[in-house]
């Protein structure tokens, strides 16, 4: 079967404004080309025709555009639950650069010990489009990653999982990471039980949430999610956390985004210094384990 084909990166244009210095993009996916890391078999399309030079060009040229010192590398289903290609990004990447990576159910502590020893901070759990990690595998494996100060990263519909889900998160063993603003219903707005339960949750403090991948749920420059990133940052500024989602794969019916617009629009929602500070660089650093 041919499968489809991601188009390459899209660069970005310059920002209205800069991410301040040290910033950190926690959401970006590093690819290859298969001679270098073969795909996984059960993948739903193939990466655009690069090697990991040329995705690392592009992902360095929009760091130098947007002002991003430091980087997230989250491991794509892609490549199933074979981490080599993303341990290969973050070697590349270097001290700057820490990883998410994918496990599969029952996976064991010596496995956990290479992800963590290579600079990988946790694993991703798609509760969407489901993966090789259910819930309950990664509810077994949550006493493990909190033993190695590692946490949990999930993509959720905020509107029609989060209420099943809030109360096991709150006593969740590790931090827990929403993908994507919680992939909601734009539409419903910021009370619709589900993201008003999420939104709690950061309010608490029990779970961070990532202020991206807007383009996957709105039209840019994205305007109608403004509420909804209101709402998560004036929650807790401390549990926001932002990011690209570079080199933009698996768009469905998304157009791909212009980074620099996502900055852009970052900062149209975010207007505080202190709180772009504390959600480009403090809360991220602190959460991923970067060093100066």
């Amino acid at each position: 079967m041919t499968l489809p084909v991601s188009a390459p990166p899209r660069p970005a244009t310059a920002p209205q404004k800069k991410a301040p210095e040290g910033a950190v993009d926690t959401h970006i996916h590093m690819l290859a080309a298969p001679e270098e890391f073969a795909p996984w078999e059960n993948r739903v399309e193939d990466p655009a025709p690069m090697d990991m030079d040329g995705f690392l060009a592009a992902y360095r040229a929009q760091c130098a555009t947007l002002g991003i010192r430091r980087t997230v590398v989250v491991h794509s289903i892609v490549y199933g639950a074979d981490n080599a290609v993303t341990l290969e990004a973050i070697r590349r990447l270097g001290p700057d650069a820490r990883g998410i990576g994918l496990l599969k159910d029952g996976a064991s502590e010596a496995e956990l010990d290479v992800l963590a020893e290579a600079g990988v901070r946790g694993l991703r759990l798609n509760y969407v489009h489901g993966g090789v990690l259910s819930w309950e595998g990664a509810k077994a494996l949550a006493p493990a990653l909190a033993a190695r100060g590692m946490h949990l990263q999930m993509l959720v519909n905020a509107d029609k999982h989060m209420e099943g889900l809030a109360d096991e998160i709150r006593n969740f063993p590790c931090p827990v990471v929403f993908d994507h603003i919680g992939w909601p219903n734009v539409a419903a707005g910021p009370s619709e039980p589900g993201f008003a339960a999420m939104t709690r949750l950061v309010a608490e403090g029990a779970a961070y949430i990532k202020l991206s991948g807007l383009y996957r749920v709105s039209t840019e420059p994205w305007g109608d999610t403004d509420p909804l990133v209101s709402a998560l940052v004036g929650a807790n500024p401390e549990r926001c956390l932002w990011g690209s989602d570079f080199p933009y794969i698996m768009l469905a019916d998304a157009k791909m985004p212009d980074a620099g617009t996502a900055l852009d629009a970052f900062h149209r929602v975010v207007t505080r210094t202190e709180d772009r500070q504390t959600i480009l660089v403090d809360a991220p650093v602190a959460l991923y384990g970067f060093e100066d």
